[in-house]
């Protein structure tokens, strides 16, 4: 058996990536599925699109590379993370649609419970801040909103979980076996019920969200022999050895074992973490602590800085202002002017994370003239992302050297816009450290492909890892770009003041 098969279920479309012994990609396929909006600030997924679509792939893949289930010695699942399904045990289909980690929905829940006095615990158990971006919101408005199902769930008659879990589920739904019902520590962190102190699902956490423990999964390492697939999806057989989040898996996918090693990916969102070690440390400065994917089978944490609009934000360009054709053009584009001229682009669609954490926030674009040409905006639109990730590392970088003494020696990237050399180099530049770029971008699928690969034997350690892996793309700060330190302070103070005024927008 010579391959690793990573599910990757992200948030506009479902991906299978194969990987040999080396690390290297073998075969990928990859289907985008619809994106549901019933009313501003909200966003769903059909929980069986979802299935249909990564199961599509998953055999896609295969056919691909020419091989056979029996050919691949694990199968590693990687997801979008606080998105959550809630599903009957019996018949397996959902009671509603999934609601997605952009989804705004539980905001005023959020707020309610701030004022009740409610954060400071659910922070110091959880890692997370209360924010309708995080599971448990979502899993209460299923409950309170959906016709019959709070007294289904109370009954023990119903199932929740993160997108891994429903994946699971169907997975292992097969040749008349009880289905298996788990997470990892990775996903459980994400949903505002799991303590990641203790390493449990918190009695507190439920009652003050109203949400029946007879919902939840088992929880289980990130790095361990799950189960064999065996239902009649094309997957036969295969043992099911690593789960993480997206980001996690993208953590370990970077080789970020040690405290204060940190990447960023640049996805649909923008997810910076930092590995802090085996100490739980609680954030000054409004990030999150969350539980980093261990093949040690140990509490790891990382401090976490969730962007909400990443390369969403490029999409954004082109599906609604019609500027490119395709994602890929936003390059050339923005290169077509030599700056912004003066535009600065806040792309908060869904409000801003972190960390301000401010759902009410709203997109805002200013600084247009009458000179103001596409290529302005393109290139203030790659130069959102960047500034955001800048925002977040400052505070991450107060955290973390308070707590642990690490300054942070470089930033690795991922993700696909982390292929964009002018937005990588603008980051370099705006950070005044080090951006790497490894030669395979794909780190979530490829850290999922890890975990499952030490669980069952095909790589023998970390070491093994980190022997293969290839030279990076270094971008060094001011390389080439005519960034000065003057200069990057006066674009980031107009980027503050634009980000301040989005913030005031609806207050």
């Amino acid at each position: 058996m010579s391959y690793i098969l990573s599910l990757d279920q992200g948030t506009t479309s479902s991906r299978a990536i194969l990987f040999n012994h080396a690390g290297a990609i073998v075969a990928v396929a990859q289907q985008e599925f619809k994106q549901i909006y019933p009313k501003p600030g909200w966003v769903e997924h059909d929980p069986m699109e979802i299935l249909t679509s990564q199961m599509s792939c998953a055999v896609q893949a295969l056919v691909r590379a020419g091989i056979e289930p029996h050919d691949v010695a694990a199968l590693g699942i990687t997801n979008q993370r606080e998105t959550v399904i809630v599903w009957d045990r019996e018949t397996g289909k959902p009671v509603y649609n999934a609601i997605v980690w952009q989804d705004r929905r539980g905001a005023g829940h959020c707020e309610q419970l701030v004022k009740d006095g409610a954060e400071p615990s659910v922070r110091e158990k959880t890692g997370l801040v209360l924010d309708p971006y995080f599971s448990a919101t979502k899993v209460t408005w299923i409950l309170d909103n959906v016709a019959g199902v709070r007294e289904r769930a109370e009954a023990g008659k119903l199932a929740m979980g993160t997108v891994d879990s429903w994946l699971i589920w169907n997975l292992t739904n097969g040749e008349g076996k009880q289905p298996i019902h788990v997470t990892d520590q990775t996903n459980a962190s994400r949903t505002l019920l799991y303590n990641i102190v203790k390493g449990e699902w918190d009695e507190e956490m439920l009652r003050m969200f109203r949400i029946p423990a007879s919902m939840l999964p088992e929880v289980r390492w990130s790095s361990e022999r799950i189960a064999e697939v065996n239902t009649s999806l094309g997957l036969g057989g295969i043992v099911i050895g690593g789960i993480a989040g997206d980001q996690q898996a993208a953590l370990f996918g970077q080789l970020c074992f040690r405290a204060g090693e940190a990447k960023n990916t640049y996805g649909t969102g923008c997810f910076l973490l930092q590995n802090i070690g085996t100490g739980f440390l609680q954030s000054k400065n409004r990030l999150i602590t969350t539980l980093a994917a261990s093949a040690d089978r140990r509490l790891e944490y990382a401090l976490e800085g969730s962007i909400f609009i990443g390369g969403a934000v490029v999409q954004w360009l082109r599906d609604n202002l019609k500027l490119i054709h395709s994602s890929a053009e936003v390059e050339l584009l923005a290169a077509s002017v030599p700056d912004t001229d003066g535009v600065v682009f806040v792309p908060a669609f869904v409000g801003l994370g972190a960390p301000h954490w401010d759902p009410h926030a709203s997109g805002l674009l200013i600084g247009l003239t009458r000179n103001t040409q596409p290529g302005h905006i393109a290139r203030a639109a790659l130069e959102s992302i960047a500034f955001q990730v800048a925002d977040a590392l400052e505070a991450m970088q107060q955290d973390s050297v308070a707590g642990t003494g690490t300054k942070l020696p470089a930033l690795r990237v991922d993700g696909g816009a982390a292929v964009n050399d002018l937005m990588m180099q603008f980051q370099a530049d705006l950070l005044g450290v080090p951006v790497l770029r490894p030669k395979v971008t794909e780190t979530t699928a490829l850290g999922a492909a890890y975990l499952a690969g030490l669980a069952t034997g095909f790589w023998s350690g970390e070491s093994e890892l980190r022997a293969q892996r290839t030279d990076d793309v270094r971008f060094e700060p001011g390389m080439g770009s005519g960034m000065d330190s003057g200069k990057v302070a006066e674009r980031r103070g107009r980027w503050k003041e634009a980000v301040g005024r989005s913030r005031r927008w609806n207050g």
